[in-house]
């Protein structure tokens, strides 16, 4: 078990390192690494509710897709865009399932809110005029996971959520608003951290 505890940390930080090296070769290596190694973990968990892990599962697979569309040779952001809308639907699913708390999910919309009125409406002007239906409805299921997380009341899944919400967000600025030259690195950081915390919250 320690093991497999230990392979995704070790194979993310090759990955952060591949980044801020460019190094493509161990990138493509490590990076859908990572998140295969994430899976293992899932899978080996016996949390509360087995309808959460399964669907905890299914978002990692979808990341997984997401994660091999975005390091690719090629512009492949829009098949990145529907991997990870796809994964944060399943982790709506996740969330859902374990009856989040109504009043602390008000105040996930409530963040929530706050976020889509101030950065998510920048980011909207800024993408490009055919890009904008797409970025709408990612920054939709990317609010209603992180709100839903939220509602759960799990530090580790707040805190992960929070930490994709931020992966992202340095995503969509650094290609629509403003080049950040430490975007790369700071993205696989807080993305990988995300997930992990999220399938760490599945023992709580």
């Amino acid at each position: 078990m320690t093991l497999l505890i230990a392979a995704p940390a070790i194979f993310a930080v090759g990955d952060w390192l591949a980044v801020g090296r460019r190094s493509k070769r161990v990138e493509y290596v490590c990076k859908p690494a990572t998140t295969v190694a994430l899976i293992a973990i899932a899978l080996s968990l016996h949390p509360h509710l087995a309808s959460q892990r399964a669907a905890f599962v299914v978002a990692l697979a979808f990341s997984l897709a997401g994660d091999v569309f975005l390091m690719l040779p090629f512009d492949g952001f829009i098949f990145g865009l529907a991997s990870f809308f796809v994964a944060h639907v399943a982790f709506v699913v996740g969330f859902v399932v374990a009856h989040p708390h109504v009043g602390a999910l008000i105040g996930g919309i409530a963040f929530v809110a706050v976020y889509a009125a101030s950065l998510g409406s920048r980011v909207l002007r800024a993408a490009p005029r055919d890009l904008r239906l797409p970025v709408v409805a990612y920054v939709g299921v990317i609010s209603v996971m992180v709100a839903l997380a939220i509602g759960s009341t799990n530090g580790l899944a707040v805190a992960g959520a929070v930490a994709f919400l931020v992966s992202d967000t340095l995503i969509a600025w650094n290609r629509f608003v403003r080049p950040i030259a430490s975007a790369p690195v700071a993205i696989m950081v807080t993305y990988h951290a995300a997930q992990a915390l999220l399938v760490a919250s599945l023992r709580f």
